[in-house]
């Protein structure tokens, strides 16, 4: 019989109490006394967000196949129930068994965005865990962070005792045997760090000193102990079909953010955009098997009750047996039964014909993502979309029952001009008159076109990791151009225009290339009442700022200044695969407006190939 941690009382004195009982169903329990090793897997936002997340799905079904390891989760209480727990001194808990974090072995905190950065310190402090590494005791658990954030761990250094760089199938395991080998020695914590830092793809940052010159360059970084390698490989998987994938997800009490089954169908992207972190980072491009994507599809809708089902990956278009899974989906599934989702899909006809038969026209909206309004800067951005495929896919689109487009584009791009920000009000336009060129009687409704701006920032192990990115103010000014573009168009009344907050995604960019030097301001921002920056009701950004002037934060050194193609950047440690050459030489053809073709056209050289999977392997084949 389960005990909850919390009273009734309190329960009810909060906006969601169904967040922090358990209990769900598929939610696995053990016998806390058989299990050697306790892991509290911690998504370090709310538990609507965090429970949409198939990157804890996995690990958090993987780790617990195992007898010896009971994993369970943790996610950030919101603002009223951390009231709670600080006024009543209740140390955080897991939700499974409902015990303190502070006595698992292990806190695993997937880093998916920037933005979470002081929540994961909410997390540390509310678990009674000392927020700096070096604080801790054997008492403590060891704090390892993943996720593409990890990629640049530096920012977060001090808080982390190891982080993990790459795709966890592959060396959990491995580092979990280590532990219960360290945990009989009784040998000192940092001699298990050491140890951990042997293991590929493990990063211990206590282990590595890093030195700067006079005008706040990287010098050099180097380990300060024989144990720790130069360089931390990030781990892939190079079979995604034969390796873990939980057929029996935890249904959330709640309606959650993704509340449906996630199938994923591939890793990577053979597309290259320049400014993709996300398509760099995870590759080489591999699929799964179309018989086991079959076969764990109908598995997870029959334990989990779910009436959708959502074929995720960087870019669905591209898996080269989409047609097949989806006609398999709507015969096995029952026609209207189950609803299939279809994000990340390009502008062509294959695309719209899928679309159309997964989905109500009369209530879907379709979403094209062209990034930039100008045939030359998506060029330079390396889109692979020409103007002519776009009109052309919309064309379709509306001839086939479509009539609200959801359209995405970026600002402050390298090279950008007043003309590419114009761009984009009369890309709509002309969408829009292609919308009104559809003969009356086939149209379905009125035409509403959303364009949708997010703001540049020059992203880690990117082609424009050496661009500058703009202030506050030029992003704002970039934004009035548009907006000011689209009220001149005709049919400026079937446009509707939004833009990202500015200062969100300066504070993105200052986080995302920062180094060991930024934490103590992420510390001092938390410290002032920072938490949940990324949802705009509670982001302060007038305390972010305070914090990086009372540490010496500069914040234009980190955002504002082009980097010099030499410069030592704070994650050059980690080796993802694709080589600083290639994005060097990517760089260089950006500026050139020069189009790179996909990596199923031809081979690109990048050095993903070292990994020997996917499309790579296609091509040595």
């Amino acid at each position: 019989m389960r005990t909850l941690r919390l009273s009734d009382e309190i329960l009810m004195s909060v906006e969601k109490p169904a967040r922090y009982i358990g209990g769900e169903v598929n939610a696995v329990m053990k016998d806390r006394e058989r299990a050697d090793i306790r892991f509290a897997m911690c998504f370090p936002d709310v538990y609507e967000i965090g429970m949409s997340h198939l990157g804890i799905q996995i690990l958090y079904d993987m780790l617990n196949q195992r007898e010896d390891v009971w994993c369970e989760r943790v996610y950030s209480p919101w603002p009223d129930m951390d009231r709670v727990l600080r006024e009543q001194k209740i140390p955080l808990f897991a939700l499974e068994s409902q015990d303190p974090v502070k006595e698992f072995d292990f806190l695993g905190i997937t880093i998916q965005y920037e933005m979470c950065y002081t929540n994961i310190l909410q997390i540390l402090d509310l678990s009674q865990i000392p927020l700096e590494a070096k604080e801790r005791t054997k008492e403590h658990p060891f704090v390892i962070g993943g996720g593409p954030c990890a990629y640049n761990p530096e920012p977060l250094a001090e808080f982390f005792d190891l982080f993990y760089i790459g795709e966890g199938e592959t060396q959990y395991y491995r580092l979990l045997d280590l532990y219960k080998e360290w945990k009989k020695s009784g040998a000192p914590r940092e001699q298990f760090l050491r140890q951990a830092a042997q293991v590929p793809g493990i990063y211990a940052p206590s282990l590595y000193e890093v030195s700067y010159h006079e005008d706040g360059t990287i010098a050099s970084m180097r380990p300060n102990c024989p144990e720790a390698p130069e360089k931390v490989t990030k781990q892939v998987v190079s079979d995604l079909s034969d390796t873990f994938y939980p057929k029996k997800p935890v249904v959330p009490y709640l309606k959650a953010t993704q509340d449906r089954v996630v199938l994923e169908i591939q890793r990577g992207c053979i597309r290259g955009c320049r400014f993709c972190q996300a398509g760099m980072l995870y590759r080489p491009t591999r699929e799964r098997d179309l018989e086991m994507l079959k076969e764990t599809a109908e598995e997870m809708l029959k334990h989990t009750g779910y009436e959708e089902i959502s074929l995720s990956s960087l870019s669905s278009s591209d898996y080269s047996k989409l047609g097949e899974l989806v006609n398999f989906l709507i015969e096995a599934c029952g026609p209207g039964k189950i609803n299939i989702s279809l994000p990340s899909l390009r502008i062509d006809a294959f695309s719209l014909d899928v679309m159309g038969k997964v989905q109500d026209v009369k209530k879907s909206s379709l979403t094209f993502a062209p990034e930039a309004g100008t045939q030359r800067l998506r060029d330079v951005i390396n889109k692979g979309l020409t103007e002519e495929m776009i009109l052309n896919g919309a064309g379709q689109a509306f001839e086939g029952g479509w009539s609200r487009v959801k359209l995405y584009f970026m600002l402050g791009l390298p090279t950008e001009t007043e003309e590419d920000m114009k761009g984009i009000a009369h890309l709509a336009e002309k969408i829009a008159e292609r919308y009104y060129e559809v003969p009356r009687e086939r149209r379905s409704g009125k035409c509403q076109i959303v364009a949708s701006t997010s703001f540049f920032v020059p992203k880690p192990f990117t082609p424009f990791q050496w661009a500058r990115m703009c202030t506050k103010e030029e992003f704002l000014h970039r934004a009035w151009v548009v907006n000011h573009e689209i009220k001149e168009q005709k049919n400026r009344k079937s446009i509707k225009y939004n833009w990202h907050e500015a200062d969100v995604t300066v504070l993105e960019g200052i986080l995302a290339r920062g180094d060991r030097r930024i934490g103590p301001a992420i510390r001092r921002a938390y410290e002032k009442g920072c938490l949940f920056d990324s949802w705009s009701e509670w982001f302060k950004n007038d305390l972010w700022l305070e914090a990086f002037a009372e540490c010496g934060v500069d914040v234009d050194f980190y955002t504002t200044r082009a980097r010099a193609l030499d410069e030592i950047f704070p994650w050059d440690f980690i080796e993802i695969g694709v080589s600083r050459a290639f994005l060097e030489r990517e760089w260089k053809r950006a500026q050139e407006g020069v189009v790179t073709a996909n990596c199923r056209q031809s081979c690109s050289g990048c050095g993903a190939a070292v990994f020997g999977g996917g499309v790579c392997r296609e091509h040595q084949n």
